[in-house]
């Protein structure tokens, strides 16, 4: 369905709104479950060796239990190319994906740690998760200062839409674990999602400052 620009902009304002408020009931639950498991995984990786394997976080997606109906009793999926179920899916799919980018072992090689996204994201984008892992310099780095890493992700905005794909700003968080010790830190992404309905999977990942639409 197209949108005129001034129905997109206030297509786009409404979701914003719902979205706020449908994050506590989608995708913040999920999301601490999802770190309370990888957290605790790290932290007894840390304690036992560093050649543990991180839990795989493969939480699935929420119900929704939020009205799409906002205050004035509009319903903005009648606007929109894609339902709340569907918005609810892919939400997960980059949410699961955020998590699993940050999450692996120096013990691990580029095929294991691709295959733990298996259905996640698309074989395009599978083949150059690959490629970037295997660099030299960076296994190199990565097998020489033992690292175990963990992630985390949360969805802080829906950048754009089309019929068959979600762009989110995502920020994706990291507990790096090594001899050099343990560090801390996140990065935003722009994470873009193709599908429909309830079938999703991640086709592209670019800083957010990137410009990823």
């Amino acid at each position: 369905m197209d949108l005129s620009p001034g129905r997109q902009k206030a297509a786009f304002v409404l979701i914003v709104i719902v979205l706020a408020a449908l994050g506590y009931y989608l995708v913040l639950p999920a999301l601490t479950r999802s770190h309370d498991r990888n957290y605790a995984a790290a932290t007894q990786g840390s304690t036992t060796g560093a050649s543990a394997q991180p839990a795989a976080a493969s939480a699935p997606p929420a119900a929704i239990t939020a009205s799409p109906v906002a205050a004035d009793g509009v319903n903005i999926y009648a606007w929109l190319p894609f339902s709340q179920q569907d918005l609810a899916a892919a939400a997960a799919v980059a949410t699961r994906f955020g998590v699993q980018y940050n999450t692996f072992t120096y013990a691990e090689s580029a095929a294991a740690y691709v295959a733990r996204m298996s259905g996640l994201i698309t074989g395009e984008l599978a083949a150059t998760l690959r490629t970037a892992y295997a660099t030299p310099g960076v296994a190199t780095l990565r097998t020489g200062q033992k690292q175990v890493s963990t992630g985390t992700a949360v969805i802080d905005s829906l950048r754009a839409f089309g019929p068959s794909s979600m762009t989110f700003i995502i920020t994706a968080g990291q507990r790096l674990v090594s001899a050099q010790g343990t560090t801390t830190g996140s990065t935003q992404y722009a994470v873009t999602v193709t599908g429909s309905g309830m079938s999703w999977q991640v086709s592209d990942i670019e800083l957010e400052s990137a410009g990823n639409t």
